[in-house]
């Protein structure tokens, strides 16, 4: 029996809209304001949307549970996976002693907190960004940030923040590839639309990410760091997707950022150095005393001299090794012809029977009637957390550890990350509902009735889209054709919009429920995702709605309309 999508069950768009937002309401609101433990919070949001998409848009019991399964099963692989063997490594690291060698080694490139968040929350999260993405970057780049010494408030929100940019082409380009096959749009010019879009942003967000951790001042005294640093990445991310395609733009934009700042700090210094790790004004919410201190340029070179001169070298080696490894094996993960090779040997295909091509979308989110598949992947070995655990064996074996010491460390990994692991299986349960019984195209249609000021709400669809799957990839197929759609019939470019449901996507990626779960149980702080997604809350918005405003000038506006053509 094939189920038709139903987005309007009360005949009032705006009232449907309403009760359609209810469980994103709901879970929102029991981790942001009445603290509510994160996996307490999924589980009543995905009780809520179970009721509502049974009892209001009339989706079959049946197929609502099987929808939510199938949602669980893949916040386990790759999600979960990912974030487990993540924690894994970290904890190897944390063990032995080598992450306090790799904090002493970065004090040799700069020991001012405002450079090593530069260094490792933009340009490595970007690098991590586009090699594996689904979490990855945020996961690797916050334990690396707790290991130097970053308060957890500081480590989660600022990776959050810092993970923006890179998004809209994630791992080797998926989210634009995934676009162009939703939409029939030529994938080239996706590409160099939002390669037309984001590279603003590329510029501002390290801007932004200095500004949200040590305030206005602070972030004026290494403005010409951040400018090499945003720059560099901005036009390689122009060129490459421009004149290349979306497949190596953040890898390529990432490397050169990355060598470009470390270059630039061989030749200058700031003139004070902050090393604080505490968000500027939120010591009362982290609970930690802001240590921050002024030193002239003099002192840092003098202090960076003596920590090289004592610093064992092999010891440096030794504990950059293992993240030298891990960014191998994600960068070869990544790579499509070695994942479908091992997918060849060992990937299963399991149909979720009841569920897979029993929905149908119907117009006007589509132009003609489709079913939606639902067959789950089980790809044991090309996932990306599996390199990583892969990654982490060989090192912890370089590292000197045993076989059985391996075994009781991830044991003990995954009895600490329990309730992170059961609470992203819930948010990707809650996401998947929302995308098989319709609530999220209610949404959409929603805001597509703004008519003229649909290229700022389209782009907020975007974000919104992101806010609840998780996935930029996942928006581009939830919203993609209906993006296209609604361009078409209100006389706008069909390929600006679609970009901009990507670009518009980017902000939404801090405040998804996954991210600040993998953020929380990277830095192991525990049960405080609530604080994470109140600070970082204001930053998604206010760029989000930046990101509208540079969409609706390319729309009407010359000259940037002449970006578009």
């Amino acid at each position: 029996m094939i189920w038709q999508q139903n987005y309007d069950p009360f005949n009032n768009i705006v009232l449907s809209c309403l009760v359609a937002s209810i469980p994103v309401i709901v879970m929102m609101a029991l981790l942001g304001f009445w603290h509510m433990r994160a996996h307490y919070a999924a589980a009543l949001g995905l009780i809520s949307a179970l009721l509502i998409s049974i009892f209001v848009f009339g989706m079959p019991a049946r197929v609502a549970g099987l929808a939510a399964g199938y949602g669980m099963a893949f916040g386990l692989l790759p999600i979960g996976w990912i974030v487990l063997n993540i924690i894994f490594l970290h904890q190897l690291t944390e063990e032995n002693g080598s992450f306090k060698a790799l904090q002493d080694s970065m004090m040799n490139i700069t020991d001012d907190r405002r450079l090593q968040l530069l260094l490792i929350a933009f340009a490595l999260g970007a690098f991590f960004e586009g090699a594996a993405g689904f979490g990855t970057p945020v996961a690797v780049t916050a334990a690396m940030l707790i290991g130097l010494g970053f308060k957890p408030l500081a480590a989660s929100g600022l990776s959050l923040i810092a993970n923006t940019a890179p998004v809209a082409y994630g791992a080797l380009g998926t989210p634009v590839i995934a676009l162009s096959a939703v939409t029939g749009l030529d994938l080239l010019q996706l590409s160099g639309m939002i390669g037309r879009q984001l590279p603003f942003f590329s510029l501002l967000v390290p801007f932004w990410l200095i500004w949200a951790f040590a305030g206005w001042k602070a972030m004026l005294e290494i403005w010409p760091a951040i400018l090499v640093t945003g720059l560099s990445f901005a036009v390689t991310q122009f060129l490459v997707s421009n004149f290349h395609g979306p497949w190596l733009v953040d890898v390529v934009a990432a490397i050169v950022s990355l060598v470009s700042l470390v270059l630039f700090l061989k030749l200058w210094k700031p003139r004070n150095i902050w090393t604080s790790t505490t968000l500027k004004g939120h010591e009362a919410d982290s609970g930690e005393v802001d240590l921050q201190s002024e030193k002239p340029h003099g002192h840092e070179a003098d202090a960076g001299a003596a920590i090289f001169a004592k610093q064992d070298r092999r010891a440096v080696l030794l504990a950059w090794m293992p993240w030298a490894i891990l960014s191998v094996f994600v960068f070869v993960w990544g790579i499509p012809a070695f994942k479908t090779a091992l997918d060849g040997i060992s990937v299963m295909k399991i149909p979720f029977d009841g569920l897979h091509n029993v929905i149908e979308k119907v117009p006007p989110v589509v132009s003609t009637p489709h079913k939606e598949a639902a067959i789950y992947n089980f790809n044991y070995l090309s996932a990306t957390g599996s390199g990583i655990l892969l990654a982490a064996v060989i090192a912890g074996l370089l590292m000197k550890y045993s076989l059985p010491d391996l075994v009781r460390i991830y044991l003990r990994t995954i009895y600490r990350v329990r309730y992170s692991l059961l609470t992203i299986v819930l948010m990707l349960a809650l996401g998947y509902l929302t995308r098989y019984s319709g609530l999220d195209a209610t949404l959409g249609l929603a805001f597509a009735l703004t008519g003229p000021l649909y290229p700022m709400f389209g782009t907020l669809l975007g974000w919104l889209g992101v806010a609840i799957t998780g996935s930029d990839t996942a928006s581009n197929v939830l919203f993609g054709g209906l993006q296209k759609i609604t361009a078409q019939q209100l006389g706008l470019d069909p390929v600006l919009m679609a970009a901009a449901n990507s670009s518009g996507g980017v902000m939404g990626k801090m405040i998804d429920a996954q991210s600040i779960v993998v953020a929380s149980t990277a830095t192991r702080w525990f049960n405080h995702e609530g604080d994470i997604l109140r600070y970082v809350f204001f930053h998604s918005i206010a760029l989000a709605v930046l990101v509208g405003g540079l969409v609706t000038l390319m729309a009407y506006v010359r000259p940037f309309t002449k970006l578009v053509y």
